[in-house]
């Protein structure tokens, strides 16, 4: 048995591969692209609701939500509506040794742009350190942000968020 979100509240990669959220190796290397970490079938059908491109099905109120690839243009909009903060943005194709991710955060204070942070993986452990590029805040975004990171490229499947620092 793998690892898996039964045992540890997190999807395994092999869940997560297995998943109709998931886009393909070869769509990961395009440029940017969500990637849905959805894999649990729940009464939600929001990201293929608010979806501007129709790139994500939902064929039932229950289903996992399935990548439309060749549909997708990164446009992140589903990022800060996901009641489940399952989705994210992944673009390898951001610098030369660099990718860009895009993740929903609720916590207060801020980081500020151009700062480095420790990226987190789904686990929430430190894996690397990461440039806050831009931060997203928008009314409509329902007090969900999107904050976009900047990390080694190898990493670009594991980082899913930045470590809170709590004011004292």
């Amino acid at each position: 048995m793998h690892r898996g979100i039964s045992l540890t509240g997190s999807p395994s990669i092999q869940e997560l591969e297995e998943s109709p959220g998931f886009p393909s190796k070869r769509r990961l290397l395009k440029g940017p692209i969500a990637v849905i970490e959805c894999v649990q079938e729940i009464p939600c059908d929001v990201c293929g609701l608010i979806c501007p491109y129709n790139a994500i099905e939902v064929s039932t109120l229950k289903s996992l939500p399935k990548l439309i690839e060749e549909k997708c243009e990164g446009c992140g909009a589903c990022i800060p509506l996901c009641p489940g903060q399952a989705i994210f943005l992944v673009n390898h194709n951001y610098s030369r040794e660099k990718a860009l991710i895009s993740f929903p955060y609720e916590f207060t204070p801020l980081p500020e742009v151009n700062s480095m942070v420790e990226a987190v993986n789904r686990l929430g452990q430190v894996i690397t350190k990461g440039s806050i590029v831009m931060i997203l805040d928008r009314e409509s975004f329902d007090h969900t942000v999107v904050i976009s990171i900047t990390v080694p490229k190898k990493l670009a499947q594991q980082v899913r968020g930045i470590k809170l620092h709590r004011e004292e």
